[in-house]
This record gives structure tokens, sequence and C-alpha cells, in this order.
């Protein structure tokens, strides 16, 4: 990382090119302040941004082409030829091209997290089916990028102004959910969200509501015994980890109260239960962030949206929304480690001066 590095170098992936990622990403680049905060670099085609920019009657959007990252230009909309120019964009239809697109975005932005040349990615939607290929056999673009690396467990952590929210299990059937939790899931989930909002969101001692599995947190075993054979155990191991976890509470009452504004963060058990919620409150500024890996990735918090792909009228916030949660990620890491490495210097100096005062311990 160069020293004189002041802004992320921001990695955009096209998602489906016939839903509303490109309209997205022309809209949210068009603003010039967005250059005073991230040097965005575009991984897709020069030829599908300019249809967009047609269809959408933009005249004023010309990112620079670059063959790789290496050769990206500050104060200025980059963008990576890496689609091939030949596919056919057809808007607000799912088709086998759309997700060779997006999956050849995708994997050129890959390449280039590994090899340094940009500081993270934000993901434009994917269909989660058209997508599939033996390069591509992941429920999404989570699972992806744990695989590719080789992280091990990640969390899929939703982000707004309002509230933070990650999910035990994700994307499974409802009938497996029961089986997936368990104290070991549990305690994991919670110790990554823990060391996620410290490192990547600035929070340092992050208090983290837990919800039930069933109605009324089990009512005592009456409704369900999980809470008190799984998740209860589960957040007293937590809390002798020195992780501020509470709960478990029914989704309903602590979203109805209002009580989850107390919390830095809430974890639920499952999908929809967590979804839910989090989509009524934040929809149109949702930010899906991974949390455990090495690089930073978020992404909107909606899907390809075909209904509205092509007609102006996709609201761009959640997108610009996920620009913002990654620059703040990236900067809050920088300055982590910063302080980290500032303060091993002040150890070494430290014992540099007690061995002189005491040479016998050399």
């Amino acid at each position: 990382m160069k020293e004189k590095q002041l802004k992320m170098r921001l990695g955009i992936t096209l998602g489906d090119v016939n839903g509303i990622g490109c309209e997205l990403i022309i809209k949210t680049f068009l603003d010039p302040y967005m250059l005073e905060i991230c040097t965005p670099v575009i991984y897709g085609s020069p030829k599908i941004i300019a249809y967009y920019r047609k269809t959408l009657n933009i005249p004023n959007f010309s990112p620079f082409t670059i063959r790789s990252a290496d050769e990206l230009q500050e104060r200025k909309v980059n963008l990576v030829s890496c689609v091939n120019d030949e596919i056919r964009v057809e808007i607000g239809q799912a088709t086998p091209q759309g997700g060779e697109a997006a999956l050849a975005s995708l994997q050129a932005a890959v390449e280039d997290l590994r090899q340094g040349r940009i500081d993270g990615v934000v993901t434009a939607p994917i269909n989660k089916a058209n997508i599939q290929t033996d390069a591509f056999h992941f429920p999404g673009h989570t699972e992806y990028l744990s695989h590719a690396f080789g992280s091990g467990e990640t969390l899929m952590l939703m982000v707004s102004d309002i509230v933070r929210l990650g999910v035990v299990t994700g994307h499974i059937p409802l009938s497996q959910v029961p089986a997936q939790i368990t104290r070991e899931r549990i305690l994991s989930k919670l110790q990554l969200m823990s060391r996620c909002l410290q490192d990547d969101f600035g929070i340092l001692r992050p208090k983290i509501a837990v919800l039930s599995l069933n109605p009324h947190a089990g009512e005592q075993g009456l409704l369900g015994t999980e809470e008190q054979e799984v998740i209860i155990p589960a957040l007293a191991q937590a809390r002798e980890s020195d992780i501020l976890a509470f709960g478990p509470f029914a989704s309903d009452g602590l979203f109805g109260s209002g009580a989850f504004r107390k919390y830095d963060a809430v974890l639920a058990m499952y999908h929809d239960q967590g979804l839910t919620p989090f989509k009524a409150m934040g929809f149109e500024a949702g930010v899906n962030y991974t949390a455990g890996l090495p690089i930073i990735r978020t992404s909107p918090a909606h899907g390809t949206a075909y209904d509205l792909a092509g007609k102006n009228q996709a609201s761009i916030e959640p997108f610009r929304q996920a620009v913002y949660v990654a620059c703040d990620a990236w900067k809050c890491r920088r300055e982590n480690a910063f302080l980290k490495a500032h303060a091993m210097k002040e150890v070494k100096i430290s014992r540099k001066f007690e061995i002189e005062d005491n040479p016998a311990e050399e």
C-alpha cells in the first residue's frame, strides 16, 4: 500500500447487464463528489456502458478505458475492459449472456483484489440462476468470495442508518434452518460480527442483540427448545469471550418496540427473520456488507430489478450508500493498521530500553 494513497481504489462489478446495475453505476459516478472519496474502477465493457448511456440519454459519462487497474487514473472513472463486447444486452430479461457478463466482471475484479491493485469492491446485483457455471456454483456473491479468498466462514451483514443486521443461516431452505442453528455456529457468527464492528465500523465495544428461533423466544420450551438448549448457552459462551451479546429476543417484540436501537447490531437466526424488518425499515438505503473477508465487499441490498431496468426509475441511493460504506470501512482498517503498527513500535522501543537498563537479560 502506497503511503501517499489518500483514497480507496474501489472496484465496481457490472452485475447482470440486463438489470439495473449499469444504470446505477453510471448515475452514481456522474456525481463529481464521488471522485473525491474514491477512485472507481468499473469492470465491464465500453460498449455496454455506451449502450446504457444512450438508452438513459446520459451524454456526459465517459469512463477512462484501461487494460489493467495498474493504469488507473485518480479523479477519473476508470473502466477495465474485461467483458466480451459482443454480449447482447436485452434489458429486463434473464439471459445466459447476462450471467456470462456478470461472471466475467466479477472474476476480473477478484483477480485485481488478489494482486492488490484495488482495495475493495462494490458488486452490482446478479441473477443467482443465470450466473451458474462450472466456475460459479454458489448461492451468491458472499459464498463465491469466501471461496475465492479462502476465508472460511463469513457473515452477511445488512447495514443502514437505522440498523445493522446479520444472519446465522443465509440462503438455505427454511426447512433446513433448525438443524443449522448450533452453539458453535452462533458463537462463530457473533465473533465475526463483533470483530467486524470493531475493525470495519470503528465501534470499540459493540453490543449485539440476538434473536430467538421460535415465536416468543420459545416460551420457556412450550414453543420450542432451541432457545434453552442452544441459543442461551451460546450467548453465555460469547460473554465469557468478552462479546457483549444479549437475548434471545423475539423478533416482533425487538423491532416492534424499537428496542433494537439500543444495540449496535442484531443477529437473526435465518434470512427472512432478519431481512424482512431490515428492508421494511431501510430498503431505500440498505447495504449488504460481507464480514470475515480479507477484502472489503459491499453491495446494494436489492436484486436485479428487471422490471425497472432501462426506465430511468431505479433509485441510486442503495448503490451510493454501498460506496460510502466501503470507503468508510477502508478508512477504519487503515487507521487500525496504523494504530497497531504504532503500538508495536512503542513496545519494541520500550523493550530496547529495558534490555539496555538490564544487560543481564541479553
